[in-house]
């Protein structure tokens, strides 16, 4: 049987925020199946605005930066005012690039996205109706960080999951999970009303 490796080659950016997550051994940033997905999406993006939320050292944002049309603008915010700092200067040279420190409601601002990543924080749990609006028509979400249930430990057996509850089922979005790692998956989404 042969096995095949989805990620062939990773770009320079991705690959020096990832060494910074390592320096600062941060070991919350997305996956390289995650980065992948995220680097695929953007390229169908070529001229509109993309957010993230929850930059954490860079990771997910080099992914997209990686792939980021000129005619398109990416805005990530962190929390972390050191981590904010270090992504910012990460990107310094991306002069289509804005890295913010703060809550993640003040990423509202720039909206309405064409392609949103909802990454950090608990706004795809506490708060999916203002995810939702910050989305133009046709605009994409992704939400990572998911567990396959079979997966889940025995304390969530029995339980709904509020985060699936709310996304694969709301009318105005078209969603579907998606499985990236055996134990990870996501849920991508846009919005059609």
């Amino acid at each position: 049987m042969t096995i095949y490796h989805p990620i062939a080659s990773i770009p320079s950016l991705v690959q020096e925020a990832q060494l910074l997550a390592v320096q600062l051994e941060f070991s919350q940033s997305s996956l390289p199946e995650v980065g992948r997905l995220l680097h695929i999406l953007t390229r169908h993006i070529t001229q509109g605005q993309i957010g993230e939320i929850g930059s954490g050292c860079g990771v997910g944002a080099a992914w997209i930066v990686s792939a980021l049309h000129q005619n398109s603008r990416f805005v990530t915010i962190e929390s972390d005012r050191q981590l904010a700092l270090l992504v910012q200067q990460l990107f310094a040279d991306k002069s289509n690039v804005l890295t913010l420190q703060g809550d993640w409601r003040d990423l509202l601002t720039y909206a309405p996205f064409d392609f949103l990543f909802a990454d950090g924080g608990k706004a795809k749990l506490s708060e999916p109706e203002i995810l939702i609006n910050a989305l133009k028509p046709g605009g994409f979400i992704l939400l990572d960080d998911l567990t396959p249930e079979e997966h889940w430990p025995p304390e969530w057996h029995g339980r709904t999951d509020p985060i699936r509850e709310f996304w694969l089922k709301d009318p105005r979005i078209t969603a579907t999970e998606i499985r990236v790692t055996v134990k990870n998956s996501v849920i991508l989404g846009t919005r059609i009303q």
